[in-house]
């Protein structure tokens, strides 16, 4: 998969060893930054990597930020995302299973790397059961 990555200063640090993990389980990673731990504005980097997954140009994407929140809602403001705030195994699979989630969101302040690490394989190999949850989805 082609997976679209962005963070905020919060999420450097997991974002660098994100791009690690992808790359070791032959993924092909784009980097949207930010570049340091510097303090910066969320939305310039999560809104491209978010506009990126919606014109197709990346499969999917995984933005990060101190709790995560601000990125989940700065990618969904794109048309076309829908992005889930993981913080459990749990959520990562419903957010595919049920939502669809073309990327999910990680508060790298209050998720331990052991559990980012199952999170993104859980959202990676989950697939959408569609049924009911395709109804809603279009709606």
């Amino acid at each position: 998969m082609n997976i679209a990555v962005a963070s905020d200063h919060a999420g450097f640090e997991y974002k660098e060893r994100i791009k690690q993990h992808l790359a070791a389980s032959g993924h092909i990673v784009k980097d949207f930054g930010t570049d340091s731990a510097e303090s910066v504005d969320y939305p310039d980097f999560i809104r491209p990597a978010a506009i990126a997954v919606a014109e197709g140009q990346c499969d999917r994407g995984i933005v990060l930020g101190g709790s995560g929140n601000g990125e989940a809602i700065a990618a969904n403001r794109v048309h076309g995302i829908r992005c889930a705030l993981c913080w459990s195994v749990e959520t990562a699979k419903l957010a595919r299973r049920h939502n669809d989630a073309n990327m999910i969101s990680i508060g790298a302040r209050l998720t331990d790397w052991s559990m980012v690490e199952q999170i993104l394989d859980t959202w990676l190999t989950t697939d959408f059961e569609a049924g009911r949850h395709l109804r809603r989805i279009e709606k």
